[in-house]
């Protein structure tokens, strides 16, 4: 431009914005239907781009990558997630042991009732028998171990 500008030349410029692309006219109006026919190429060609670049085959390719680089981290999550199941039936079974032996213990107070009642009853029989027995003084006391 500035070339122009030296040799001479009267340089009106005329700038038009067209989808991101600045044309500079200079003052050859025959070359405005150029510039437009670069800019329908132009288009053409960024849209066939843009099919490529979202055709079925790259969308696979795509999801091939995204399923390449987020499995590991998948794995992993599934390995841990298998260890924490495993820690927990095995809490689970211990925490249902102990359930089941507090109720075990539960349903043996009926028994140690019973045991209860019938050692009463045992001590009551000793003291009745020691009552009709009666001990008299001159009985001999058991020998002392000196």
């Amino acid at each position: 431009m500035a070339l122009l500008q030296r040799a001479g030349f009267d340089v009106r410029l005329c700038k038009e914005e067209c989808k991101g692309v600045i044309l500079i006219v200079c003052f050859f109006p025959c070359l405005v239907p150029v510039f437009a026919a670069i800019n329908t190429v132009t288009d053409k060609f960024t849209e066939s781009v843009y099919v490529l670049a979202n055709e079925p085959s790259v969308a696979l390719y795509r999801l091939q990558e995204h399923v390449r680089r987020s499995l590991p981290e998948l794995a992993q999550h599934k390995s841990d997630m298998q260890s924490w199941e495993e820690q927990s039936q095995g809490a689970i079974y211990t925490v249902e042991y102990a359930c089941s032996a507090i109720k075990n213990m539960t349903d043996s107070s009926v028994y140690f009732r019973s045991i209860e009642g019938l050692l009463k009853q045992a001590i009551s029989f000793k003291d009745q028998m020691t009552s009709s027995q009666g001990r008299s003084p001159n009985e001999q006391q058991p020998p002392s171990s000196t």
